[in-house]
């Protein structure tokens, strides 16, 4: 059965193309208190802005399992999560 689409639709999806080619998310975490340099080095691909009360990590995640993973890893550190914020 062949599926005929208006000439508007494209047939081509840019990131299909390429296997290996991983979509990533800017994002925001913020985590009470302020983190040591020795904590924030576990989260090696994070930029970490430290406050008086808050400690936020911005990157990018490729998809939900880093992000569970990332998650897991705050939590396993005994740290607070205030917020998680999807930049993009």
């Amino acid at each position: 059965m062949t599926q005929h689409h208006p000439a508007w639709v494209t047939t081509h999806h840019p990131a299909a193309a390429d296997p290996r080619a991983v979509a990533t998310a800017g994002y925001e975490i913020r985590v009470k208190g302020r983190l040591s340099d020795t904590v924030t080095e576990v989260f090696e691909d994070f930029t970490a802005s430290v406050k008086p009360a808050e400690t936020t990590l911005r990157g990018q995640i490729r998809d939900q399992a880093e992000l569970h993973g990332l998650l897991e890893q705050i939590q396993s550190l005994g740290l607070e999560l205030i917020e998680v914020k999807r930049l993009d």
